[in-house]
């Protein structure tokens, strides 16, 4: 059977002729590797490449189907007659490749298969694509990829900077999203579009890092990209491969990192992709109960399959060598380990030891940090994890997982529900601040805001906040700000530092127009402060994944609702005390302990007018008195402003 399938159209003039063999593109290692699962650079040899071959110029195709009988190039340039070009089968690897004489970048093309199980027929995407057709149209294009890159000093600072010890506040994004051209339809910004304004954007805000959710080509829009096909190609719908290349270019040039949402958990199960590839569970396990995601519907990889994993890795490695990308957050790396994932007793088999660890994912896992970090040292790998699963983020030497990073998931939940309550019922809920301490260096964290928390139905994070408009501004600011307090690196959506109040739609523009009135601006603008000193105090950021760059002053004040810290550097004079207010009462002659005298300055408030505030505070300079307070030999005596908090430095 074929469906979906474009119609034949016989080319007289066509002969199998047109197929050379004889090409050295895939050598006998490489085959060797392929098998192995040991092959990160399957992209360079499978796929399709134009080249000169005896002298003429043409493209070079290979694909992995080893249950096919007989696979064919089938396109624009014969007709889409898929008897015309056969590829030949390359010893016992399962590949079929060959030469087409006379077929340039652009052309359009797929592989026929027929496999040699139930009469199964199929015209395939080309799974090793770099580019392909706009969807809902699903053929392939043969592409050059040829770019002149022009961020070579952003490369080489960026082999000399350490994960941990960086300010790193990243800023989450969906193209397609982000900003539109209503003028026109509504329609997408394209790459090059996108590239200066967000730049400017970027830049005026002071984030650090890009992150944009799934760009892979994916078939359905609404996924948000979750649903990817295209592990080797941008999606079609903002441009060419190489107007993406140039956004990552301008991006690096003005100092931003570029993190890519990546997708290896589960892919869907359109026909002309990955499942089903030559009549057999190519990619996919063939176990339901191992192999078909309950929640999505989608397919889940075999990652005990040599070939699956050398498909997986080379597609990360294809986004460094190619697209100078800077990391990868990892989806759904949960669904990954766990073979109960989201299934009912009875759905699901345990391993060999009876357990529900899925050892073939862990090892896939710890595979992909491995080649990723001896390639590309300075790479930042985060996973997406929920669960208490050990050693994400640390070295697969030590028996981690080899992450650089993980969400913290339980911070963004525990702190969202405190946000929400009305202060009066705070201080019942005030563990819910807290908790995290108990945890927070077991693992390098990130914590999220993130685009999970603005959808399906769950609201805007402005609309979370109790109170009248006044007060949820000011519990915004204090949200955002209290993360910047907190150990670890920082992940804001877009549209959260706007006040965004509709709930994030992926069919519309955030809605810029609200940077029209002063409490949306004056909340963008407490974002570009606190983004501009978090990374010119080394306190909030160098040891961010160190016990001793974080101490409570006093957490125990629930009856109050209020919270002081005390963050570090490696230099005593660069502490940083932080003191927080949830409730709408403003705290006069309120004690705090800090751990040396002289004068300490209040840097950042955010009840300041700047921002919209009341505009209480010490508005200015403190000087701390030898008063013990909180086992701390000095204390400072201030008005702490309501709903608010108030970053400390140590005055001149």
């Amino acid at each position: 059977m074929a469906l979906n399938a474009p119609p034949v159209q016989k080319n007289q003039s066509a002969s199998k002729e047109s197929v050379l063999r004889g090409t050295e593109l895939l050598t006998r290692d490489d085959l060797y590797l392929f098998n192995e699962g040991s092959h990160f650079r399957l992209y360079e040899k499978l796929g399709a490449h134009p080249m000169i071959h005896q002298g003429k110029s043409g493209v070079h195709f290979g694909v992995w189907a080893p249950n096919a009988e007989f696979v064919s190039v089938t396109g624009e340039f014969n007709g889409w007659d898929r008897e015309s070009h056969p590829l030949h089968q390359r010893e016992t690897s399962g590949i079929w490749e060959g030469f087409i004489v006379d077929l340039s970048p652009g052309s359009l093309y797929k592989f026929h298969v027929r496999s040699r199980y139930r009469k199964y027929r199929v015209d395939k995407a080309d799974p090793f694509a770099f580019f392909n057709e706009l969807a809902p149209k699903t053929a392939s294009l043969v592409w050059d990829l040829s770019y002149q890159w022009n961020d070579q000093e952003w490369r080489e600072k960026q082999t000399k900077a350490a994960v941990g010890k960086s300010p790193c506040a990243i800023y989450e994004m969906h193209p397609g999203s982000w900003m539109r051209v209503p003028e026109e339809g509504n329609r997408f910004l394209n790459w090059r579009e996108l590239a200066p304004k967000l730049v400017e954007y970027l830049h005026k805000t002071g984030f650090t890092h890009v992150e944009f959710l799934p760009i892979m080509e994916h078939p359905f829009y609404g996924s948000w990209g979750y649903q990817c096909l295209g592990y080797f190609a941008p999606t079609h719908r903002y441009g060419t491969p190489q107007d993406f290349m140039f956004l990552i270019d301008q991006l690096h040039q003005n100092g931003i990192g570029v993190i890519l949402d990546w997708v290896p958990s589960h892919f869907p199960s359109d026909e002309h992709g990955l499942s089903y590839f030559d009549g057999t569970q190519l990619f996919e396990h063939q176990d339901p109960r191992k192999g078909f995601h309950p929640d999505w519907k989608s397919y889940i990889f075999n990652y005990g399959r040599n070939e699956v994993r050398s498909f997986l890795i080379s597609s990360a490695m294809f986004w460094l060598d190619k697209y100078h990308v800077d990391g990868f957050r990892v989806d759904a790396v949960a669904s990954m380990l766990y073979l109960d994932y989201s299934r009912k007793e009875g759905e699901w088999i345990p391993n060999e030891y009876g357990g529900n660890e899925n050892l073939e994912a862990i090892s896939f896992l710890k595979r992909f940090n491995e080649a990723v970090h001896q390639e590309y040292p300075h790479t930042v790998t985060i996973a997406e994890e929920s669960t208490a699963w050990p050693q994400v983020s640390r070295p697969v030497y030590v028996g981690g997982l080899g992450f650089d990073m993980k969400w913290d998931m339980g911070w963004m939940h525990d702190t969202l529900a405190y946000m929400s309550h009305d202060p009066v019922h705070r201080s019942y809920h005030h563990n819910r601040l807290t908790f995290r301490m108990i945890y927070a260096f077991q693992e390098n964290y990130v914590l999220p805001l993130s685009h999970d928390e603005v959808v399906h139905g769950k609201g805007s994070l402005l609309s979370k906040m109790p109170g009248d408009e006044w007060q949820q501004f000011a519990n915004m600011r204090l949200l955002i700000g209290y993360m910047y307090a907190q150990p670890g690196k920082k992940l804001l959506f877009m549209g959260s530092e706007i006040g965004q109040r509709q709930e994030w739609s992926h069919d519309r523009s955030l809605d810029w127009h609200l940077l029209d009135r002063f409490d949306h601006r004056n909340l963008q603008r407490w974002v570009e402060d606190l983004n501009r000193f978090y990374r010119t105090h080394p306190a909030l950021y160098e040891k961010d994944f160190k016990p001793e760059g974080f101490s409570w002053i006093d957490c125990n004040d629930a009856p109050q609702s209020t919270l002081s810290l005390l963050r570090r550097s490696h230099s005593p004079s660069q502490e940083v005390v932080v003191v927080c207010n949830f409730t709408p009462e403003p705290r006069h002659n309120y004690r705090v302990g800090v751990p040396g005298e002289g004068i300490w300055k209040e840097t950042l408030n955010s009840d300041s007018r700047h921002y919209g505030g009341s505009n209480q505070g010490s508005l200015g300079n403190l000087e701390a008195t030898p008063v013990p307070f909180h086992g701390f030999p000095s204390s400072l005596n201030m008005v702490l402003p309501p709903l608010a908090i108030v970053f400390f430095t140590r005055g001149e």
